[in-house]
């Protein structure tokens, strides 16, 4: 249930390579919501059930959240952003399971996390208005503050994952801390911050990756107004 922090075990070796926890718990959530994505939506029906009920719901608030930002492109960001919501999510209440930690409690993870909204970032950027448009946006309002912003793309991305990072780290330890403190005599509050920041930590990376990929496509239209 709690992570270990900077030191991930070796869950096994296939020759000289060592697969973590991490990886390993990282496989079995990406399993687990494969299967539940194909379950929920195998059989949809005019008069949803339960279950179907709060996918929908689930949906629509996150396509609601991206078209509050990008109402024009929500079609195009809206997958990305809720797979990152999604995964997190998940990856972020693993660490609940006896047995298993959140894979975003080890750095490796939130770095891929990171380095894939970098990517996503420039992909969107230049998919809305080309190569040359989007890097030129780089030089604007100066070409001198290109250094700058090379520099800013850079520190955010490593301020994205260092904080998910920390947030979920320092969330078991400090579970950690209180039950053997207090013992098992307060588990359910300590359950209940666990979900609660879990899914706060999810919605705060999504929503700054989708504020980075909404900055990358709006530079199209302040590079023509320049």
């Amino acid at each position: 249930m709690i992570g270990q922090g900077l030191l991930i075990p070796i869950a096994f070796r296939i020759g000289p390579l060592a697969i973590t926890q991490t990886v390993v718990v990282t496989w079995l959530l990406m399993l687990a919501l494969v299967i539940f994505s194909w379950l929920a939506t195998r059989r949809l029906r005019v008069t949803p059930g339960p279950l179907q009920v709060a996918v929908e719901g689930a949906v629509t608030a996150m396509d609601e959240a991206v078209r509050s930002v990008l109402p024009e492109q929500a079609s195009q960001v809206l997958p990305f952003i809720a797979t990152l919501w999604i995964f997190i999510t998940a990856a972020n209440l693993a660490g609940l399971i006896p047995g298993l930690a959140s894979p975003t409690a080890d750095l490796s993870t939130t770095t891929a996390l990171a380095v894939l909204v970098f990517l996503s970032v420039h992909w969107f950027g230049i998919r809305s208005g080309g190569l040359r448009a989007y890097l030129r946006h780089y030089l604007q309002p100066s070409i001198f503050l290109f250094p700058f912003q090379i520099i800013s793309e850079i520190t955010r991305s490593v301020a994205l994952a260092v904080r998910l990072f920390g947030n979920m780290m320092s969330l078991d330890m400090a579970a950690l801390l209180i039950l053997l403190v207090a013992g098992f005599l307060v588990p359910v509050p300590i359950l209940m911050l666990h979900v609660i920041e879990a899914l706060v930590q999810a919605y705060i990376f999504g929503m700054l990756a989708l504020i980075y990929i909404a900055g990358a496509i709006q530079s199209r239209e302040t590079t023509k107004d320049i």
